[in-house]
């Protein structure tokens, strides 16, 4: 560690020290919030590589079909867990602290047992859906979407097992199986398939998402159970289910008003028929500011396991002092990927094409709703894990109201900047809702710095 150390400029080599080598607790919140980042950056590295080698293997027409099947399955997969996959984060460090290893083993087999059973169960839906009412897709579509939806129940279990990694503070076992083990399999299978002159269609994609699906799966669940054995007592299960389910539905409200609200723009757009190629060059421009937003996720995914076991202990001084240490560590990082991301906004859009370069104004917008979002920092977090998620989730419904109200009346006058405004907006009265309702539950000290 010392040898790294020397490479930092000497300003920054004391910071660098107590973030790599102090064992307090904000330094181990920073260390985990690095990890999460650079697994962040290395999946999305991975994700624009295997779009151009699948685009490449299987052609325009088949990708575009495989993607399809791909979207269905992660929208769906982030909804099969009914909010277990959160509430993990807070009833996990909750037992631990109170050494509740029943409840906490209990919670452990129901939340596995209820994602694979839901995810099989829509999963089977789902394929006599488009068995039995063809005319609801294009035939093309019916057998990869239909292989891609065996996927379901392991891209649950994965999503939930996420959880229990951070619930437990291992951001490794918690992001490395999704995030970088997934796609590196899917690269195997296809390659196995390849070899084996497996046709290069869709359907062959979405046979290999199942296998990198399972496979990830089992991988985490195997690795999750033998650190859980060595770090937490054995014992008999009990259940509280009903408590489980009352605090892990407004939870599972949360998730679906965000992954609506993440996607709705474009939702917006299609409905609203803006040009196939303005839509284009709008999400060129989204993909390539939220790479801000990955400091928020990264903050996030460390900080909300700590807030559980603070809540547990009703210690509201340490939960005030490390939100606000959150939010700067949350919202000064994400200003300079901003800045960093905006300097060089134009030469990152032309690699993407010489017409992408209309939307570069369009990341300005983007970026303010973002960096709003990035000054709440962790603080819907907090509210979802202490007890307050109903308020949480009614702030996201307002948020998903208004953003879809902005796109309605901006997006037919101004296009792609009036899409830009309405989720910019919203991102920006979502940030000061959450920044309100914290502040009257949890008040703050003094003025943030």
């Amino acid at each position: 560690m010392e040898q790294l150390l020397k490479w930092v400029p000497p300003a920054l080599r004391q910071p660098a020290e107590t973030l790599l080598c102090s064992s307090g607790e904000g330094a181990r919140s920073g260390r985990g919030a690095l990890i999460a980042f650079a697994i962040r950056i290395a999946s999305a590295c991975l994700a624009f590589l295997s779009q151009i080698l699948l685009a490449r293997w299987m052609g325009a027409f088949e990708f575009g079909i495989f993607t399809y099947g791909w979207v269905w399955v992660l929208v769906l997969g982030s909804l099969v867990s009914v909010g277990f996959a959160t509430s993990v984060m807070r009833f996990l460090p909750q037992y631990r602290e109170q050494e509740k290893w029943e409840l906490f083993h209990g919670f452990l087999r129901a939340g596995r047992m209820i994602v694979l059973v839901l995810g099989a169960i829509i999963a089977l839906i789902a394929v006599l859906l488009i068995r039995d009412w063809s005319g609801l897709i294009e035939p093309v579509y019916l057998v990869p979407l239909g292989l891609a939806l065996v996927s379901l129940p392991a891209y649950g279990l994965t999503d939930f097992q996420d959880g229990v990694g951070r619930a437990q503070g291992w951001i490794d076992l918690a992001l490395f199986p999704p995030y970088i083990l997934r796609p590196i399999l899917l690269f195997v299978c296809i390659g196995i398939f390849y070899w084996a002159a497996r046709p290069p269609d869709a359907a062959t994609a979405a046979l290999a998402l199942v296998l990198a699906c399972w496979l990830t799966a089992i991988a985490q669940y195997l690795a999750l159970r033998k650190r859980l054995e060595r770090s937490t007592p054995r014992a008999q299960p009990a259940y509280m289910l009903a408590n489980w389910t009352r605090t892990s539905l407004p939870l599972f409200m949360i998730d679906g008003f965000t992954l609506f609200i993440l996607n709705l723009d474009v939702l917006l757009l299609e409905y609203l028929r803006v040009p196939p190629d303005r839509i284009g060059i709008y999400f060129a421009a989204l993909k390539t500011i939220s790479l801000v937003a990955f400091v928020h996720f990264s903050i996030g995914a460390v900080a909300m396991p700590r807030f559980a076991i603070l809540h547990a202990r009703g210690d509201l001084a340490e939960i005030r002092a490390f939100l606000t240490r959150m939010q700067n560590w949350c919202f000064w990082p994400s200003l300079l990927a901003a800045a960093f991301l905006l300097a060089l906004g134009k030469p990152l859009l032309w690699l993407f094409g010489p017409d992408f370069l209309a939307a570069y104004p369009v990341m300005f917008i983007l970026a303010v709703g973002l960096l709003a979002r990035a000054f709440a920092g962790p603080a819907q977090n907090l509210l979802a894990v202490s007890g307050h998620q109903d308020k949480a989730a009614m702030i996201l419904l307002a948020t998903f109201l208004l953003n879809g109200g902005l796109g309605l009346a901006l997006i037919p006058r101004y296009g792609i900047e009036g899409a830009a405004v309405a989720i910019s907006a919203a991102f920006t009265f979502e940030a000061i809702a959450t920044l309100l309702v914290t502040w009257r539950l949890f008040p703050a000290q003094g003025p943030r710095p």
